[in-house]
């Protein structure tokens, strides 16, 4: 079975939002600077721009400004307003304005009165650099304005929830830990059909649901040791300690089969079933939505990277949709040839424990 992995690429040193040393990583991206009258960026931001090593552009028009933007994204858009305020803050408008380039970073530098701050702010700027801040102030809120742009970047916008970036993120750490865990990754299944015969509002409302049950009971199980995340669609992974799995995918599953009945028309909710048509246009029986795990840990596999989690973890999910019903099911083989040979699937009542 071929497997699709979450993430670009299976990084072994993934970017790590939290940490200077990755901020600095990722922040090779260009900057766009729009000095309107050409003069240098105040020192105390080209100390910063040289100190975290970020590449920079030089743009001449607010046009030059939009197009840059759009054709690639870039780390961030520099405006120096302080001479020539109101073309620096008409660029930043029309950034904002726009939902592509809505979510680039615009730091404005402006002159040291309370209006021109005022006024950058109202514009849309993510920060504003006064004249006369010192170095260490300056590096620190730019600094801590990437960190923003990152966590606001990295989350799935509907359900607020880390994204691939911070999923990688996090099971390389556990993977460095070298502690026992668990990546589980949980796919509803007949959600398409729910889709065709609803709406996308209805869709994105079971999307959120699924999200609050997931992240309800992992952090009521594992507390801080319990990460949620949002790969897409309705595509979820968590992570928790081996030992609380039974525990975890048990009550997801419970709890999912309680509640998801009743986002179906009573109707549809008292047959279990309704009739759907597939990609020939014939109709067939299409059941209640159900969710499915794929659990995979490393009680008997050696990991390095989080691309050889993703692919077991994609395979394992894979496997439990050809059960009936909400299950999760844990991959039990180990490392080396004979671990590669799967048992027969034991499956008592929602649970497959052997692979």
């Amino acid at each position: 079975m071929l497997a699709v992995p979450w993430f670009d690429s299976p990084s072994a040193s993934p970017y790590l939002a939290r940490s200077l040393s990755s901020l600095t990583a990722l922040s090779q991206s260009t900057a766009l600077i729009f000095a309107p009258d050409g003069q240098s960026l105040p020192d105390t931001i080209r100390a910063w721009l040289d100190s975290r090593r970020i590449p920079t552009r030089g743009v001449g028009s607010s046009d030059e400004v939009m197009s840059a933007a759009l054709r690639s994204r870039p780390r961030l858009v520099l405006v120096d307003a302080r001479s020539h305020p109101v073309a620096g803050l008409k660029i930043c408008r029309r950034l904002k304005q726009d939902s592509f380039t809505g979510v680039i970073p615009v730091v404005i530098a402006t002159r040291a009165e309370d209006t021109a701050f005022a006024a950058a702010f109202d514009a849309g700027a993510d920060e504003v650099v006064r004249e006369g801040v010192s170095p260490a102030e300056v590096q620190l809120r730019l600094d801590a304005l990437l960190r923003r742009s990152d966590r606001d970047t990295f989350v799935h916008p509907s359900t607020r929830l880390p994204g691939t970036i911070e999923i990688e993120t996090e099971i390389m750490r556990r993977i460095d830990a070298r502690t026992p865990f668990a990546v589980c990754y949980a796919d509803l299944d007949h959600f398409k059909e729910f889709n065709d015969r609803y709406s996308y509002y209805d869709g994105d409302r079971v999307i959120r649901i699924l999200s609050k049950i997931l992240h309800d009971v992992v952090k009521g199980t594992s507390g801080e040791q319990g990460f949620v995340g949002h790969i897409g669609g309705d595509d979820f992974i968590f992570v928790v300690p081996v030992d609380d799995v039974p525990a975890t995918c048990g009550e997801i599953v419970d709890v999912f089969d309680t509640l998801i009945p009743y986002q179906y028309s009573e109707q549809d909710r008292r047959a279990g079933y309704y009739f759907g048509k597939d990609r020939r246009g014939q109709l067939h029986k299409v059941p209640l939505m159900t969710v499915s795990i794929g659990v995979v840990t490393n009680e008997r596999r050696q990991f390095t990277h989080a691309g050889q989690v993703s692919e077991l973890a994609t395979e394992m999910k894979s496997y439990a949709k050809t059960l009936q019903g909400s299950v999760y099911s844990v991959d039990r083989r180990g490392d080396g040839p004979a671990g590669d040979t799967p048992s027969p699937p034991v499956v008592p009542a929602s649970v497959s424990e052997d692979r």
